[in-house]
């Protein structure tokens, strides 16, 4: 039996309230119409994105599809990264934010961003990975984990939207607990920091989104590293507000790093690590660095 050169990894818990089936009927027809043969593949049930991942590598597919937001293209890079024979990667940017699939120029429609994987133009994305688990535009631990938490049950109150995702942000600094103690090792010199947020970023396009700096680093390859000061709600919220307005302050709301080669060491037996919108309990230490090899990446004619 023949084998369908693209298969598309859908996740039907993604963006906005379409539902999986009709999205993944969307897909198909966008496929179709672009003169690609691709399996469509709805996630559901007790099936895992990676084990669809790792599946659809190992039937042979050239090309793996991963449709959903930040969250469901990460975890699919995260297994495709991790297989021998590795298929080129594309994806159709079906979340709240995308903001990885903007980064490289991918089209929020799904019929533009079907007609990059048809343009057949790869490039080498360099990402991340936090002990074991690759992320593609960053990791945090404190704050921003509870952030996701309150964000997850505002989505099944209201649904998805950027709207109720920073509403989640006003409801974790009502919940906030004490500022972590770190030892935090950067390409080897080290120091020690009291803060309720440490955030390492990979995507310049995010920094340069909210009028951060760090995006000039992260372009040579290595990540922009960041502590919250303010250690008091009042002080997280304006730093917040400010973050949101895109007038956060590097040295006064914010500190900020750079390297390669990370290590975080806490007195935790575990800890709860935000990655590209998911969030897992990770032993400490926490080690970040650079992926060995680059992900193979389907965008643009112009962004190849």
């Amino acid at each position: 039996m023949s084998i369908d050169p693209i298969c598309v990894i859908v996740n039907p818990g993604s963006g906005d309230n379409v539902g999986g089936e009709e999205r993944s009927a969307q897909i198909a027809r966008a496929m179709g119409e672009a003169g690609l043969q691709a399996r469509v593949r709805l996630v559901t049930g007790g099936l895992k994105l990676p084990d669809a991942a790792r599946e659809a590598a190992s039937a042979g597919h050239e090309i793996v599809v991963a449709a959903g937001g930040d969250g469901t293209v990460a975890a699919v890079a995260d297994a495709l990264m991790k297989v021998e024979d590795r298929p080129q990667f594309g994806v159709l940017p079906l979340g709240t934010f995308n903001y990885f699939a903007r980064a490289h120029n991918i089209p929020e429609e799904i019929g533009p961003a079907v007609s990059v994987i048809a343009g057949g133009h790869l490039r080498d994305v360099h990402t991340g990975v936090v002990n074991d688990r690759l992320f593609l535009n960053n990791t945090s631990i404190g704050l921003y984990p509870s952030i996701l938490e309150s964000r997850e049950d505002v989505y099944s109150r209201w649904g998805r939207s950027r709207i109720a995702a920073y509403w989640s942000v006003a409801l974790a600094l009502c919940g906030m607990h004490k500022p972590m103690h770190l030892t935090i090792t950067v390409d080897g010199d080290t120091q020690e920091i009291r803060t309720p947020l440490l955030f390492i970023a990979n995507s310049a396009y995010q920094l340069e989104s909210y009028n951060l700096e760090g995006a000039d680093a992260i372009r040579e390859g290595k990540f922009a590293i960041f502590a919250s000061k303010g250690t008091r709600r009042r002080e997280l919220a304006a730093a917040a507000w400010a973050l949101a307005r895109g007038k956060a302050r590097n040295g006064q709301e914010f500190s900020l790093g750079t390297g390669r080669d990370i290590r975080i060491e806490m007195k935790r037996r575990k800890v709860q690590v935000a990655y590209d919108g998911e969030r897992s309990y990770f032993r400490p230490p926490l080690t970040v660095k650079p992926t060995e090899s680059p992900l193979r990446m389907l965008v643009p004619k112009d962004a190849a």
